[in-house]
């Protein structure tokens, strides 16, 4: 039976860590960092950063680097999204051991296309040669991204209670979490599944700004969301619950991406394990009241009613299939 621990990843201890870094300094934990702007009380910076972690392995077995740069970006706005933020400009890190010139111009015009579609500015970077360090053909990428929020208009998850209902934006496969577990269990075979695992992580900006402002309109809100990485649905969606309810999420109304299917086939994972490690076909998860899931699904069409909010401890609760 594979694992994510068995792959080389103990997520297990990257919360911990997290947890140590959070009694050391303020406002660590979130999605996204929020700083007062010092000029106006009614506004925030929001920050964001992040990597595409082993997928870029992937990247280099294929010699393909036109998405990864979409991956980057993506995982860096969707995290700032979340609290509500308008994502402003975005900054890169990109370090080689030599520059491949042809796969650098790749990787930028990834970049570019990632913030593109989150409407956001590439105002800068930094390119790091740094021979011996990585080995030949490969490379490091990192990504910064600031936004704004009103104050007034950050989400927080501090009013979902009891009753609220869970709707969710559809993943465009693994995107860029758990690439360490899929190696370890595809092994040789990563290139037969190339198309669906190179596939680029989904950008929601657009989709959550249109909601959020649409929804205000109506006079209604987002209570809470959660960008769907790292730990899955049971380790992200708490995120936004206040201590005193549970999430429960109904497998059978959402589709798992036949790739994920076939992964858990093949290396014979159990369902939790699959559901901490993987997104399991949802990106996005988001709250609102019951009197605005229809005003949300006007707005939104695609948006999938996967769950409600009950009493509990800040949990998931996995039903349905």
């Amino acid at each position: 039976m594979s694992t994510y621990k068995k792959a080389g990843v103990d997520i297990a201890a990257g919360d911990k860590f997290v947890d140590f870094i959070a009694t050391k300094t303020k406002g660590v934990g979130g999605f996204a960092g929020l700083y007062p702007v010092p000029c106006n009380k009614d506004y925030s910076l929001v920050a964001s950063t992040d990597g595409v972690g082993t997928k870029l392995k992937l990247a280099f077995l294929l010699n393909k680097h036109d998405t990864i740069g979409i991956d980057l970006v993506a995982m860096c706005v969707n995290d700032l999204v979340v609290v509500g933020a308008t994502p402003l400009f975005f900054l890169d890190y990109y370090a080689s051991g030599k520059l491949n010139m042809a796969a650098s111009k790749q990787i930028i015009n990834g970049i570019l296309e990632g913030c593109r579609q989150a409407n956001c500015a590439l105002i800068g970077g930094e390119t790091a040669e740094m021979p011996g360090f990585y080995q030949k053909g490969e490379y490091d990428l990192a990504g910064f991204t600031v936004g704004m929020v009103k104050n007034s208009e950050i989400i927080d998850g501090k009013k979902v209670k009891p009753g609220d209902v869970l709707l969710a934006l559809p993943s465009s496969g693994f995107h860029s979490n758990g690439y360490s577990l899929v190696r370890h269990v595809f092994g040789k075979e990563l290139k037969k599944y190339a198309r669906q695992l190179i596939t680029p992580t989904r950008i929601y900006v657009r989709e959550i700004l249109k909601l959020k402002a649409g929804l205000a309109k109506a006079k209604k809100e987002i209570l809470g969301m959660a960008h769907i990485t790292g730990s899955g649905l049971p380790g992200n969606v708490p995120r936004f619950l206040p201590k005193n309810v549970n999430a429960v999420l109904d497998t059978s109304k959402w589709q798992t991406p036949a790739v994920m299917k076939t992964l858990q086939k093949k290396g014979k994972i159990s369902d939790k394990e699959m559901f901490d490690a993987f997104n399991m076909g949802l990106g996005m998860v988001i709250c609102v009241k019951k009197d605005a899931v229809a005003a949300a699904k006007k707005l939104l069409p695609e948006l999938l009613e996967v769950g409600y909010i009950t009493k509990g401890r800040q949990q998931v609760i996995l039903e349905g299939k």
